[in-house]
């Protein structure tokens, strides 16, 4: 079942509040999973995916193994760092996906070699033998990486600097599959037809397949993007 988008965007704004009122100090290291839950007041997953966007925001970081760790960041800094994102919900950064992903793979495709798109498949192979297994966690990793292969391949140094929000967002997003992973099917079909406009050297495909995958994505956190009505035709093909 997926989490409600109003029940994580409440979560990141009483956490977001707490950090700021120095609950927990920059190094310190967030209640586990369970007992902040519980603290809460609500699920697991809707703590994970309020985790991420806190993430996406530059506030706290993950540390594999560890827990969840508050960064060092001044009141006020926030909004400087990061673009003015510190009252970003999912909506917001699904967005930002929207925004540069398909740009980026239209980028791609222009330029990609024959051994670059064979890592992408391989890559999807990986996310097609979690899906295959049952490994929901393996098929959330294959997925996050091949969406960062992707942002690596662009030879723009400024996008090299943005894409690192997207990346974050992506992680966001990918927090579903530990709870829906029927859904692993859609995303490997979705990116499957990336790879084949990427090796067709079709640019705009690739950016409308894209453009769909995300819009997608955003169904699937019972989210419905806004977007410019001169976007709209362009995802159909």
């Amino acid at each position: 079942m997926i989490t409600s988008s109003t029940v994580v965007n409440s979560v990141v704004k009483k956490l977001k509040v707490a950090l700021a009122r120095g609950q927990w100090r920059c190094g310190e290291m967030l209640p586990g999973q369970r007992e902040l839950a519980e603290q809460l007041g609500i699920s697991r997953p809707s703590l994970r995916e309020a985790v991420s966007v806190l993430e996406t925001l530059g506030l706290v970081r993950s540390l594999p193994g560890k827990g969840v760790v508050v960064l060092d960041t001044a009141p006020g800094e926030t909004a400087t760092a990061h673009g003015g994102v510190a009252d970003a919900s999912l909506e917001d950064v699904l967005q930002l996906r929207y925004t540069l992903e398909p740009f980026i793979v239209g980028l791609v495709a222009q330029s990609i070699s024959s051994k670059e798109v064979g890592q992408l498949r391989l890559t999807l192979m990986d996310m097609r033998e979690a899906l295959e297994a049952n490994d929901s966690e393996a098929g959330m990793n294959a997925y996050i990486a091949f969406h960062e292969e992707l942002f690596a391949l662009t030879s723009n140094p400024i996008f090299q600097n943005v894409v690192q929000q997207t990346s974050n967002a992506l992680k966001q997003s990918a927090e579903v599959l530990r709870n829906s992973p029927e859904h692993l099917a859609e995303r490997l079909q979705e990116n499957e037809a990336v790879v084949r406009a990427i090796r067709n050297k079709n640019s705009a495909l690739a950016s409308a397949e894209m453009r769909r995958h995300i819009l997608q994505e955003g169904l699937r956190m019972g989210i419905e993007l806004t977007i410019p009505d001169d976007h709209l035709g362009s995802t159909e093909q």
